[in-house]
């Protein structure tokens, strides 16, 4: 059996296109909350954006914004962060399509 050895070398540009994937998967903003978070991870406020996440401990979207900024400089700890990072977008993307099926039943049976 032959295995294909994994690149493990990160350069800026690989990682600017996970975190361009992982912002594609949060999508638009839904609340202020999101909008701010946002508009400060794009300024590069990464601070900001870790005080919102550690001040609104349940949003998913804040949350993956919050590890996101952390990805950008190429620490040991990048992996992990893009996988956190995703995990909460794909948390947020679930908990939004159960949002928008249950109103969708609500409408439907009410």
């Amino acid at each position: 059996m032959v295995t294909t050895p994994i690149n493990t070398e990160l350069t800026l540009e690989k990682v600017k296109v996970a975190v361009d994937a992982i912002l594609q998967v949060l999508g638009t903003p839904e609340t202020e909350l999101h909008s701010k978070a946002l508009a400060a991870f794009n300024s590069g406020d990464h601070q900001t954006v870790k005080r919102l996440a550690s001040t609104n401990l349940s949003d998913y979207y804040v949350k993956a914004l919050g590890y996101l900024g952390g990805a950008l400089k190429l620490t040991p700890n990048t992996d992990t962060i893009l996988a956190e990072s995703a995990r909460a977008a794909a948390d947020f993307s679930r908990e939004r399509t159960l949002n928008h099926l249950g109103r969708a039943i609500a409408t439907a049976l009410g």
